[in-house]
């Protein structure tokens, strides 16, 4: 993949209960040390318009949503985070870090709902030309990370049965080997420090190339 001329676009993926929020957190007291400016955004939401189509999407309550419903409405909310967010901080020369990408839909959309090629389709007009420079794939077993989600705490994805987040998992999975020069998996069955070690190793890397 060709780099950017501006700026790097970095996400960072994983099933749920996989410690994405923990290794977010180290991920941006990484740039602050370096003093390298960055922008943080989190799908769904983002912005103001992106952040009430997320209630409404992991809303409990919202038991009878359809599942191309859902693949849209996620698009829907990384369409405006795209335009009013990530390109716009690329385009003068930022880091972006995002929380769920594009990949996110392909596996819990594509795989997860079953819903196949729809899904990147409607994710084509979302994002146009907009690819992270660097996915971040945090690889745990979804049997594992979904008992480290308190059950009362869980939203509509979150509570999905077991199988669900089976197929969720081989979705990223699949996506690991279709996207080797973008993404970059993670063993988070480790410590939270030999995670943040792993992430450090690849950003120093990516850093490098950039020349930042």
């Amino acid at each position: 993949m060709k780099p950017r001329e501006k700026g790097v676009f970095i996400s960072i993926e994983g099933p749920d209960g996989s410690g994405k929020s923990t290794q977010i957190e180290n991920i941006k007291d990484f740039f602050k040390a370096k003093g390298i400016d960055f922008v943080f955004t989190r799908e769904p939401g983002g912005t103001a318009i992106g952040e009430r189509i997320r209630e409404i999407i992991l809303d409990k309550n919202c038991k009878e949503m359809d599942s191309m419903t859902e693949a849209m409405l996620y698009a829907a909310a990384r369409a405006q985070d795209v335009a009013e967010v990530i390109r716009p901080a690329l385009e003068e020369g930022k880091v972006v870090l995002c929380d769920r990408f594009v990949d996110s839909s392909i596996a819990y959309q594509g795989y997860g709902r079953r819903l196949g090629e729809p899904v990147t389709i409607i994710n084509g007009y979302a994002i146009a030309d907009c690819i992270p420079d660097l996915t971040l794939l945090l690889k745990l077993d979804p049997r594992v990370g979904k008992h480290r989600i308190k059950e009362e705490l869980q939203d509509r994805l979150e509570a999905e049965k077991e199988a669900f987040h089976m197929e969720v998992y081989q979705g990223y999975l699949e996506l690991e080997k279709k996207h080797s020069e973008r993404i970059f998996g993670i063993d988070a069955s480790g410590s939270i420090e030999e995670v943040k070690k792993a992430i450090y190793e690849k950003l120093e890397e990516l850093l490098k190339d950039r020349q930042l």
